[in-house]
């Protein structure tokens, strides 16, 4: 959100932190899936699951050593723009998020086959990163790597910032978003599979998503489950490109 000045009074500081404290347990509601944002105000809250996607770049400190502002901007501009284009493009996506050089969704995944759909979601991504690294080769730009961390759980959803400043947000805290955003931490590193999928959401996929992955032990998370998976009809797509 755009910054908007307004002097700070501890006064009323004081005054809003225990407005905020005081306010009772039931205005957070148990749901079943995650409601739109518009039902959010600064005094209730909703618990309920979701899945998490979670898109990292690795080694960007490394393009930032190389590469001049110019270039820097457009090749985090075209990876942003179409991370986002990707996470965006599913029917129960609830929220997208930037921070950085990461890109994360949040989708309402209240039945089985809403976990493949995310799952299609995040191996979409992992081929999407083939197509960029084609067109930045063109230009002379070394191949990004990314890690991507996707997992099931449930979630607290609440409105947050200044009220009465305009300057808030959605706010979605707990395992689900913490676990994620670890996986995609650790996944693409190395000789890694870029795509790590955490073990509650491998559970739900159908029989022929969770063949494409591989159980292995992540020191720091336990059982997680990767694999290289793309989409073949993009990525056959690209290899026809010149």
């Amino acid at each position: 959100m755009d910054g908007n000045y307004k002097a700070y009074s501890y006064t009323s500081s004081s005054d809003r932190i225990k407005a905020i404290l005081d306010q009772p347990a039931g205005s957070f509601e148990e749901v079943d899936g995650l409601p739109d944002r518009d039902k959010l105000t600064f005094t209730n809250g909703f618990y309920g699951m979701c899945s998490a996607v979670f898109i990292d770049i690795r080694d960007s400190s490394g393009l930032t050593a190389k590469h001049k502002r110019p270039i820097l901007a457009k090749i985090y501009r075209a990876f942003i723009s179409e991370m986002v284009a990707v996470l965006n493009s599913d029917l129960y996506v609830r929220e997208v998020n930037i921070v950085g050089d990461c890109v994360w969704a949040v989708y309402k995944t209240t039945q089985k086959t809403h976990i493949d759909d995310v799952f299609g979601i995040a191996y979409q991504a992992n081929t999407l990163i083939k197509l960029l690294n084609h067109h930045y080769a063109k230009k002379g730009i070394d191949p990004l790597k990314i890690g991507i961390g996707v997992d099931y759980g449930r979630v607290l959803m609440i409105k947050a910032g200044f009220s009465g400043s305009g300057i808030n947000d959605v706010v979605y805290m707990g395992d689900v978003v913490n676990r994620a955003a670890h996986l995609a931490h650790e996944a693409g590193r190395g000789w890694a599979d870029p795509i790590f999928v955490g073990g509650v959401f491998e559970q739900n996929l159908n029989d022929h998503n969770k063949a494409l992955l591989t159980s292995r032990y992540v020191n720091g998370l336990g059982t997680v489950h990767t694999g290289n998976v793309v989409s073949t009809p993009m990525n056959d797509w690209v290899d026809t490109l010149s």
